[in-house]
């Protein structure tokens, strides 16, 4: 069910106490609940308890960020963050001019875009987009088979090119190349497929270069194109943001899934070698989803994880990300169900089904300020077939805040690590003057109370004074217009 969202309370969800007249008003689903608010708080404090955020622990996460992250810089494998080589140098200046494209692939959709850059005067002066399915046999298909789908999409995108845009005469079409699989990069436009995720099991990829594939398949349909640049989405956002604001210095993504980049000096990276960056700096896509020192789990975190395809991988990303909110919840209510009787004798079978529960649906449970929470009783009832009074509601809506705000917080604490630890090489040129943060994803976007939370964590660990000058920002779809404004400042005709 999608619950309409009312505008949120900016106040505390915690558990309220029930008045008289509550307590005697008829419930509008039936049920039978033993005095469920008394025998449910042991359970619920042990949860307050185990997933609770204060400042020590935010700050032993900050430190162990900054600390993993110069591990992982040192050396490859020097730690769980892979601190990924993006071979970016070149950032949007915003002088870029002409025609160019990108193509987003992360999942079912493949997103294809087309952006006439006119320089510092006239910026992006006009931008196009499609979205394509891609079919699910093709997930399953053969290499060839899924670019060569790809490639056609492009070239069907490519003949509508209307009025608006101009390719300068004696040049090729290139392309940025959004591609948010696990990759070894090995230069700007090229890198190694390590494996396909999201449901992908394609043969005949891995340990090739997605971009030859691509390349290839542009010939077979007899496309003019070529990849200049290859990103993941995170790099995309950081460079979609840093074409409007030069002060653009770290890029999050926080949906599904989650990921962290930022602008890292060439000479604090010591496995690159002597390997020359020609602007002295380069992006370092962290993969902080792996991240995993100091996290402050509850048993249905370890649970959640040992049943997960990857158990004891991407554990921070297990802890923030939108993927897995509604499910650790979902987990919570059952014990609670089946411990203390939440929802009546016995637990709807429905509530027992992993990842019935969405990060959406908690959301929407956040989003109620009504005194009867009638949406949250409706969406418990539509959603996990739950019969609830208002008693058993108000703990529902306390275990979403408690599992939410724990994430946010942790968000903050590795905004705040990479900060630091940029800070600390830059001696004053961080938290001295204006940082921004782009954000973008659809938990960030969508959810108030994370997003809040997330920002009094960055707050609380690096002050009144310096949390003046880190804007937190979003930055919608910046990962798109990113990769094709990557492709124009690494164009092959730029001087």
């Amino acid at each position: 069910m999608s619950a309409a969202a009312t505008s949120p309370a900016v106040g505390s969800f915690y558990l309220r106490r029930r008045s008289p007249s509550t307590a005697m008003s008829m419930p509008r689903f039936r049920m039978a609940v033993r005095s469920a608010a008394v025998s449910v708080t042991p359970l619920l404090t042990k949860l307050h308890n185990d997933s609770a955020t204060p400042l020590p622990l935010l700050r032993h996460v900050a430190d162990a960020m900054a600390a993993d992250m110069r591990a992982g810089l040192a050396v490859e494998g020097g730690s769980d963050l892979k601190m990924i080589l993006s071979y970016v140098d070149s950032l949007p200046s915003g002088n870029e001019e002409g025609l160019f494209y990108a193509l987003d692939l992360g999942g079912t959709n493949f997103r294809v875009l087309r952006v006439q850059l006119g320089g510092k005067q006239e910026r992006v002066i006009a931008t196009e987009f499609d979205q394509v399915s891609i079919p699910k046999e093709l997930m399953f298909g053969t290499s060839e088979q899924l670019f060569d789908f790809i490639a056609s999409g492009l070239a069907k995108f490519a003949q509508k090119e209307g009025s608006k845009f101009h390719l300068p005469t004696g040049t090729k079409r290139e392309i940025g190349f959004t591609f948010s699989f696990p990759v070894k990069q090995t230069s700007i436009d090229s890198g190694i497929l390590i494996k396909w995720t999201k449901g992908f099991s394609v043969s005949g990829t891995a340990g090739k270069d997605v971009v030859a594939c691509l390349n290839e398949a542009m010939e077979r349909q007899g496309l003019d194109m070529r990849v200049s640049a290859l990103v993941n989405d995170t790099v995309g956002t950081l460079a979609g943001a840093r074409y409007w604001d030069d002060d653009v210095m770290v890029a999050v993504i926080l949906g599904t899934g989650t990921n962290a980049c930022y602008v890292e000096r060439a000479d604090a990276i010591p496995k690159l070698q002597g390997q020359v960056s020609s602007s002295g700096k380069t992006i370092i896509n962290t993969e902080w989803g792996a991240f995993s020192d100091g996290l402050p789990l509850t048993e249905f975190d370890r649970e959640m994880d040992a049943a997960s395809i990857n158990p004891g991988e991407q554990i921070f990303e297990k802890t923030i990300s939108g993927m897995y909110l509604g499910e650790i919840v979902r987990r919570v209510l059952v014990k609670m169900a089946e411990a203390d009787a939440l929802f009546g004798e016995s637990v709807p079978e429905k509530l027992s089904t992993p990842f019935v529960l969405r990060t959406p649906d908690i959301c929407a449970v956040q989003q109620d300020i009504s005194d009867d929470l009638q949406d949250v009783g409706s969406i418990l009832y539509n959603v996990a077939g739950v019969e609830s009074n208002l008693s058993a509601r108000k703990i529902v809506v306390d275990v979403c805040d408690a599992i939410v705000k724990r994430g946010g917080r942790l968000a903050g604490a590795g905004i705040v690590g990479i900060l630091q630890k940029m800070e600390e090489d830059s001696k004053g040129l961080i938290f001295g003057k204006r940082t921004v943060v782009a954000m973008d994803g659809g938990l960030y976007e969508n959810y108030p109370q994370y997003r809040r939370y997330l920002q009094e964590a960055v707050t609380e660990l690096l002050g009144t004074e310096i949390s003046k000058n880190v804007v937190i920002e979003h930055s919608k779809d910046g990962s798109g217009i990113g990769a094709a404004l990557l492709a124009a400042a690494n164009s092959q005709y730029t001087e």
